[in-house]
C-alpha cells in the first residue's frame, strides 16, 4: 500500500532556553491545541539539567553536583541535557497520521530513531537501535554500544505528544558519569565530536529537524484485514 503524505510539522528554533519554562510551554501548547492545530517541532539548546521520567529512580542520580534535577511527565529514566546537544521536542497529534486511528507509539518511536540514524549516516557515523532500550547507539568500532542519542516522550490519551529527542554533538560529557544514563549503570555516552565529527551545532539541529519532519510526514499505512 502506498504511503499517505501529511503536512510537515512547523519547525521553531527556540535558541538556548532554560528547561522548565520550555517544559511548561509544551504542556500549555498541548492543553490548548485542537484537531486543526498544526504539529510543531521545537529546536532548543538547554543549559545543564538532569531530567527524570515518570518512573525514574532518583538513586540513578549518583551525584548531581550543582546541576538542577527536574521531575517531568515523560517516559524513561534520568538523562542529561546541556550545551552542545541538539534537543527537539515533538508536539504531534498521532491521530492524524493513520486514517481510522492513531499512529502507534512504537511506529512513532521507530521513525524518530530512523531520523537520527539517517542524520548520523550523513556524517559517516553508524547508529543502531537496541531492543528494549530506546535511543541510538554506536554500531561499530571501539565505541560500539555507546549511546549518542536519547528519547523520552509523553503520549496523552488523545494521541497528542510532547517531549522528544536529544542528540549529542559537542558536549561536556562529564555529567553523564554523574548518573546512570537512562537507568543503566556504566552506560558509555559519546557525542559526535568524540566520534571524530567536528560540526556546528546549528547544522545538526537543522538537519535533524528536517529529517524528523520528513519521516513523520510520510506514514506507511498498515494493511487492514
Amino acid at each position: 500500500m502506498s504511503p499517505t503524505r501529511l503536512e510537515p510539522a512547523i519547525i521553531r528554533d527556540l535558541g538556548r532556553a532554560e528547561y522548565e519554562p520550555v517544559f511548561a510551554a509544551m504542556r500549555a501548547f498541548t492543553d490548548a491545541r485542537d484537531t486543526a492545530t498544526p504539529d510543531e517541532l521545537w529546536i532548543v539548546e538547554h543549559p545543564p539539567v538532569f531530567t527524570l521520567g515518570l518512573g525514574a529512580d532518583r538513586s540513578h542520580v549518583l551525584a548531581a553536583h550543582d546541576v538542577p534535577v527536574v521531575q517531568t511527565d515523560r517516559g524513561g529514566e534520568v538523562t542529561f541535557h546541556g550545551p552542545g546537544q541538539v534537543v527537539i521536542y515533538l508536539l504531534m497529534d498521532l491521530r492524524r497520521n493513520k486514517p481510522g486511528g492513531k499512529l502507534y507509539a512504537r511506529q512513532f518511536v521507530n521513525k524518530i530513531e530512523q531520523a537520527i540514524i539517517e542524520v548520523l549516516a550523513a556524517y559517516n557515523l553508524n547508529g543502531e537501535r537496541k531492543a528494549g532500550a530506546p535511543g541510538i547507539y554506536i554500531a561499530a568500532g571501539e565505541r560500539k554500544g555507546a549511546k549518542i542519542a536519547a528519547l523520552g516522550l509523553k503520549v496523552r490519551g488523545n494521541g497528542c505528544t510532547y517531549h522528544g529527542v536529544s542528540l549529542n554533538v559537542a558536549m561536556d560529557l562529564a555529567p553523564f558519569s554523574w548518573i546512570n544514563p537512562c537507568g543503566y549503570s556504566g552506560l558509555a555516552t559519546v557525542d559526535m565530536r568524540s566520534m571524530g565529527v567536528d560540526v556546528a551545532l546549528a547544522d545538526v539541529q537543522q538537519a535533524l529537524a528536517r529529517e524528523l519532519a520528513s519521516q513523520l510526514a510520510t506514514i506507511a499505512l498498515e494493511p487492514t484485514e
